[in-house]
């Protein structure tokens, strides 16, 4: 439990810092993600999680839980 708390407060802060340091660039990527076509998000959506589970893989394989 206290991983998943850990893992949604390093999300949360991380994005707190797009809102803070740069909310007008924020707003461009919002329409530009608008503009996209469904199966380009979905793309861009399957490497996001792609990624993000070599990255558990790999801070496992190096001890980190």
């Amino acid at each position: 439990m206290a991983w998943i708390l850990l893992a949604i407060g390093l999300v949360l802060v991380v994005e707190g810092l797009v809102f803070a340091l740069a909310p007008s660039r924020l707003e461009e990527m919002l329409a530009l993600i608008a503009r996209m076509p469904v199966d380009t998000r979905r793309l861009i959506g399957l490497t996001a999680l792609a990624l993000g589970a070599l990255l558990i893989s790999l801070a496992r394989s190096l001890g980190a839980v």
